[in-house]
């Protein structure tokens, strides 16, 4: 397995060691964002979002505008990240592979991308990522691509990954360094427009397909970041769809009768997750009042549960 890290001036493209088969041709998707200078955004502080606001016990009421504060402001640098591990419980496993690509908003460029492995004793998830223990302990400075994915983390105002609640707790851990930056996650919080025909928390291959991106079999993280880029550099509406993913949330209970539950389905609630016996979802106030059945707030740490 081959490790590289580096960077690029914006809009230029980088092959980094990926240790996959076939990356190298793989990654000349990328040839296509070709930077496209966009409306510039508002001139303030790059991480701002949306202030929040409480929940009540029931249907919050409508606000005058559903779209945005002109207080928010949209990240200017995004940084897609992935992470293969050796299992599903931080306490337990470890982070084997990194992925990221550094991502201009406003040109729809990438600016740079990295892959590196780490060391790990033994790998329970390699059918899945297909990732040998073995090969990570292979020769290589991951620690040097450690410095230079700090540098990426830096030059970020937000975070992304697809099913970010997974990636985002192996950070702090291991050899992995805390970040402090807003996470906004392409699965739970973007919500996709409705021509593209995809589910309400659809796959990253699925997504990809949705907007026309070529995919392949290597399960890899790299790969995915790839996908995401793609798909950010097809959507003319980047900005909207970030600006609304940022909103704050607020984990909330559907109420709705057995009748009714296909209400909650479509809209995105998942049975008996994270709340047993419960449809549930994370949802901005602003998606709450659009909704046609009422909801509560749900404080999983206070020990709420279904009543």
């Amino acid at each position: 397995m081959t490790l590289g890290s580096f960077c690029s001036p914006p809009g230029s493209r980088i092959n980094v060691g990926t240790g996959f088969l076939g990356m190298a041709d793989q990654l000349d998707l990328l040839g296509g964002l070709q930077p496209t200078v966009r409306a510039s955004a508002p001139e303030s502080n790059p991480r701002a979002t949306t202030p929040s606001s409480p929940l009540e016990d029931s249907q919050p009421e409508a606000s005058e505008s559903q779209a945005p504060s002109p207080e928010s402001v949209v990240p200017r640098t995004l940084l897609i990240l992935d992470t293969e591990t050796t299992g599903l419980e931080p306490e337990n496993h470890c982070c084997v592979e990194v992925g990221a690509i550094l991502f201009d908003v406003q040109s729809r460029a990438v600016l740079a991308q990295q892959s590196f492995l780490l060391p790990a004793e033994t790998n329970a998830a390699e059918p899945i990522n297909r990732i040998p223990a073995a090969v990570t302990r292979l020769s290589q400075p991951w620690k040097e691509a450690l410095l230079w994915f700090q540098n990426l983390l830096d030059a970020a105002d937000v975070l992304v990954a697809h099913n970010a609640a997974f990636d985002r707790q192996w950070f702090g851990r291991g050899e992995l360094p805390a970040v402090t930056q807003p996470w906004l996650c392409s699965m739970e919080d973007m919500r996709w427009p409705a021509d593209r025909q995809l589910r309400s928390r659809p796959s990253v291959r699925d997504l990809a397909l949705a907007y026309g991106v070529p995919v392949w079999a290597a399960h890899r993280a790299l790969t995915d970041c790839i996908y995401l880029a793609e798909v950010f550099a097809r959507c003319d509406d980047l900005e909207q769809l970030l600006l609304q993913g940022l909103e704050p949330r607020t984990l909330v209970r559907a109420k709705v009768s057995y009748d009714d539950r296909q209400l909650a389905r479509d809209a995105g609630f998942r049975w008996n997750d994270p709340i047993k016996g419960a449809w549930a979802r994370r949802m901005s106030a602003r998606e709450i009042q659009e909704l046609s059945f009422p909801v509560v707030p749900v404080d999983l740490e206070a020990g709420d549960s279904k009543t």
